[in-house]
């Protein structure tokens, strides 16, 4: 498996991930946004800053990138990276499909930039168009955020075509959302084609508001699965200024700023295998890969666990969030 890469690595920033998300489409519902982009939010302008975080994350250490289809162009910035990168072979990349980009480049318009869809159709669409940008540099392909009653969970001819994409050498696995989580997970879990388990890797939101799907993770890691954090800080509401003051407290403890204390959290969990950080400035990331350095003793964590909303109210008040 690809993650393999990531276990040899011998700094301590391997095991975070940089999603390209909140740089790879012009509008996107992080907190922040307004003065974290540049002024100008062209192709061009979101290419520029794309290689610039890259380059940063690249010498620091950090071994695995996450895009996907619906972020926007960032298969495409990352794909031109690479190529003007041709050193950095080691670089891990993870894409997702099942969402398709709707906004054409656009922020004004209302409701959500992407629109979701899980069918064979879409997948062989949509694996097309990734395999035309990132060619033999793709090594994970994830379901996009898969739902307990989402149709890729049982849609046979669906699994067949991702069982003949793991013969071909790239890995599949699935990205879960809302308040189900540990329900998709489990189901997930559950998958074979021909016996065998077609899941290799999980990814799910996990953070100190919201770590429902914690026992479920654990489970697909006992499975064998590598488990890919996402959202560690809840779309920026743990970053300062947003943070709950029990962080801000913690923070100031540990000599951290609050996104490095909550990302320390979840590089603790020993089922946890990457980490994504969603910077979108060098400056975010600089201050989040200081989460390696973190040291939260147990009664630092046990002052974040009152921080823990209910599942539903978490997913309610993230879907309420506006698209920048």
């Amino acid at each position: 498996m690809p993650f393999a890469r990531l276990a040899a690595a011998t700094t301590p920033t391997a095991r975070i991930g940089i999603g390209l998300a909140a740089v790879g489409r012009p509008g996107y519902i992080t907190l922040g946004r307004e003065s974290d982009l540049p002024p100008s939010r062209s192709v061009e302008a979101l290419r520029e800053r794309t290689f610039e975080l890259l380059d940063a994350a690249y010498a620091s250490g950090v071994r695995y990138v996450d895009v996907a289809r619906s972020y926007g162009r960032s298969e495409e910035f990352l794909a031109d990276w690479l190529h003007a990168r041709p050193d950095n072979r080691d670089v891990v990349v993870g894409s997702k499909w099942g969402y398709t980009y709707t906004a054409d480049w656009r922020t004004d318009v209302e409701g959500p930039h992407e629109v979701k869809d899980h069918s064979v159709a879409a997948y062989d669409r949509q694996r097309a168009q990734s395999a035309g940008l990132l060619g033999d540099r793709l090594d994970l392909y994830q379901i996009h955020s898969v739902t307990p009653e989402s149709p890729a969970l049982t849609d046979k001819e669906l699994h067949a075509r991702l069982a003949g994409l793991a013969a071909e050498g790239v890995t599949v696995g699935l990205s879960v959302s809302g308040p189900g989580q540990a329900a998709a997970i489990r189901a997930a879990l559950e998958v074979t084609v021909d016996g065998e388990p077609l899941f290799r890797t999980v990814q799910a939101t996990y953070n100190l508001l919201e770590p429902s799907a914690g026992p479920a993770l654990a489970e697909a890691h006992d499975a064998g699965l590598t488990v890919i954090i996402k959202e560690g800080m809840a779309n920026g509401r743990l970053a300062a200024p947003q943070a709950p003051a029990p962080l801000r407290e913690v923070a100031e403890g540990t000599g951290f700023d609050c996104d490095a204390v909550a990302l320390a959290a979840l590089l603790r969990e020993p089922w946890a295998g990457v980490v994504l950080s969603g910077a979108a400035t060098s400056v975010q990331l600089v201050s989040n890969l200081h989460a390696a350095a973190v040291d939260l003793d147990a009664d630092r964590l046990e002052r974040l666990t009152g921080l823990v909303e209910e599942p539903g109210e978490y997913w309610a008040r993230r879907a309420a969030l506006p698209w920048h």
